[in-house]
């Protein structure tokens, strides 16, 4: 579904019942929220032993925080610095409450990652449900030029050479001829 069209809340409908998205379809189940898609996801890949939460459950709890952070803040980010994966926008949309859920972002990644990094390169080592909240706002930074400290860009950049991210990019990328 392209977004910004005439049509797309049309279309999104035709899929989503909120009229939003992301939304998950799996045969007769629709998800559309972020976190409740990333809980079912987490729940079938523990299935196939595979854990998309940190086992230790302090880092779990701290993982689940750093993820609801996403979808319930940084209003300011997803208003002024559009999701636009394959456009280069360097300087954009950086209004102050920008800066300010910039900072925020940079602040809990770098903390995640100075804590964590032993374990992995990842916020809480593994690739978790936080990776994949946060890897929009990773395109976001990298279409606005951002500037992020050593740590955050470090982390940024790892989001970014994902074979998922790649592909997403390439997506996006021919979706809009570029």
């Amino acid at each position: 579904v392209r977004l910004r069209q005439a049509d797309t809340k049309a279309q999104i409908l035709a899929h989503s019942p909120s009229g939003k998205v992301p939304a998950l379809i799996d045969g007769d189940l629709t998800v559309w929220d972020s976190l409740a898609i990333c809980e079912y996801l987490a729940e079938k890949a523990s299935l196939n032993h595979v854990d998309l939460w940190p086992a230790d459950p302090k880092a779990r709890a701290e993982a689940r925080r750093v993820s609801a952070e996403m979808p319930s803040g940084f209003a300011a980010l997803r208003q002024h610095m559009s999701m636009e994966v394959a456009a280069s926008r360097p300087g954009e949309g950086q209004t102050p409450e920008v800066l300010a859920d910039i900072a925020r972002i940079a602040a809990l990644w770098t903390s995640c990652r100075e804590r964590f990094a032993a374990a992995g390169p990842f916020l809480f080592g593994d690739f978790s449900v936080a990776d994949a909240m946060y890897a929009p706002v990773a395109f976001r930074f990298h279409t606005y030029g951002v500037e992020l400290p050593p740590l955050a860009a470090a982390y940024r950049d790892t989001l970014l050479a994902l074979p998922a991210m790649q592909e997403w990019a390439a997506g996006a990328r021919a979706e809009v001829g570029a």
